[in-house]
């Protein structure tokens, strides 16, 4: 006879973490559906755990480092009774009133509902000095980082729309900002275009690549190279800014859930309902505009005060009783 017992059924699984799943789990736990968030062996914390100063997420008014601020995000969750396994989660099935999650090592975990806060990737240039530098000259976040760059001359690197967002914004705290494109023309939408080009502080290298970075503790230079002729220069600047979008990590839902042009997962109105009943999504994963700590926060919020409704609507609904008429 086997000994092999079936696992039981958790309330809610989240899986991934940063401030939407840290977020998620502090409001499930405190509504006492005792959570599990899977929150990945190498990116544990997103984002943020790349980052030196944050200092636009409110209660730090002397800032905070990133990596401390996802500790303390971690410990909140925790304090209310998180479980947390720091484990890759590989497959998902979202179907049927009961999920299925399982992890790395082959173990499997069922759950009533099921947050997704796997957030998004910038995408990056794949230089060797890139990571080395990250937080130290390299950016992938104006409005994160614009501030720290007063008075220097900078690059932003890119030529769609959020490029020219980030170098226009940019504009307010450096002395200049010179945009690096490998083509001729921007493909950014005209309005953004006719911005840009027409800023005193904005200039343009055309026809060009990163195809270095200098610098010992921080970005001194950019190694150019151009792909029209293979000639190669440097551009002096103390900060660049790499604008070339952002992928949403959807590898594991894509199939199951619709997502929308963006590449995003499709969530109804300003809910993080999904296309199926019983999964929920918060944070970068649903968000193409913001893109920040706090609203991640925020939607992680949305998520769990979500999911405690439908597993009360659920409960409900299984009891037999009517939900009272409104008025």
């Amino acid at each position: 006879m086997s000994t092999e017992t079936t696992p039981s059924v958790r309330d809610v699984i989240i899986v991934g973490s940063g401030p939407a799943g840290y977020t998620a789990a502090v409001y499930t736990a405190r509504a006492n559906l005792k959570p599990l968030l899977i929150a990945s062996s190498v990116e544990a914390g997103g984002e943020l755990m790349n980052t030196t100063d944050v200092e636009n997420y409110p209660g730090f008014p002397g800032g905070i480092l990133g990596p401390e601020l996802m500790e303390n995000f971690q410990k909140q969750a925790e304090r209310f009774g998180t479980e947390i396994l720091f484990e890759d989660v590989t497959s998902l099935e979202l179907e049927g009133d009961v999920k299925k999650v399982t992890i790395g090592s082959g173990e499997t975990f069922l759950a009533h509902s099921v947050i997704i806060s796997t957030g998004s990737a910038y995408r990056e240039l794949g230089l060797p000095d890139e990571k080395r530098l990250a937080g130290h000259g390299v950016s992938w976040c104006a409005t994160c980082d614009g501030f720290f760059f007063k008075g220097q001359d900078i690059a932003v690197i890119g030529g769609g729309d959020s490029a020219m967002e980030e170098a226009l914004f940019l504009t307010k705290f450096a002395d200049s900002v010179t945009v690096v494109h490998r083509r001729d023309t921007l493909r950014a939408s005209k309005i953004m275009q006719e911005r840009a080009l027409a800023h005193e502080k904005i200039k343009f290298v055309w026809n060009s690549e990163v195809v270095g970075l200098e610098g010992d503790n921080k970005v001194s230079a950019l190694k150019l190279k151009n792909t029209v002729d293979g000639s190669e220069s440097v551009l002096p600047v103390t900060g660049v800014f790499v604008a070339i979008g952002n992928d949403p990590r959807v590898s594991l839902v894509q199939d199951q859930l619709e997502l929308t042009p963006e590449g995003t997962i499709a969530v109804q109105g300003r809910s993080s309902k999904t296309s199926l009943p019983g999964v929920f999504a918060a944070g970068d994963v649903i968000d193409p505009t913001y893109r920040q700590a706090i609203t991640a926060s925020g939607s992680g919020c949305a998520a769990a005060i979500d999911v405690e409704h439908y597993l009360a609507d659920v409960a409900s609904s299984q009891a037999g009783i009517a939900e009272p008429a409104t008025v």
